[in-house]
């Protein structure tokens, strides 16, 4: 499992990156990983205001749906439109080309709080991230 150092994560296993006032979020390789193949991501309209650890999009692979969390408040300033046509870029490349949003927020100081670095990151995925379709991941 790779995990970059200078990332921050949720407790969810979403990751961000952080430049400026600028968030890029996705998933971890972890997640992807336990989720299987992505089929099909969706994800807010740029402009759309998300809080902090709540669902901004889902995520729907061959084996579950999964809500994606938001590790910032703020407002989606882009939204990575190639996974529209090739959700598998989340698992091909989770760190690189499988970036879902980026957050503009104002408020990283407060809100960074609450963000892991990787030496603090859960082994497992909790079960909020995954909701039932069918059956939870084991």
């Amino acid at each position: 499992m790779h995990t970059p150092q200078k990332l921050y994560y949720t407790k969810e296993h979403e990751w961000a990156s952080v430049e400026g006032y600028i968030a890029t979020v996705g998933i971890t390789d972890y997640a992807q990983g336990e989720l299987g193949d992505v089929v099909f991501v969706e994800l807010p309209e740029i402009g759309a205001e998300v809080e902090q650890d709540l669902p901004f999009g889902t995520i729907e692979a061959v084996k579950a749906v999964a809500d994606l969390f938001a590790p910032v408040s703020g407002e989606i300033v882009a939204v990575n439109s190639a996974l529209q046509e090739q959700p598998e870029l989340v698992n091909q490349s989770p760190y690189k080309d499988g970036w879902m949003v980026k957050i503009k927020t104002l408020f990283l100081t407060s809100s960074g709080s609450k963000l892991l670095k990787r030496t603090n990151l859960p082994l497992s995925l909790p079960s909020s991230f995954i909701r039932k379709v069918g059956f939870l991941l084991s």
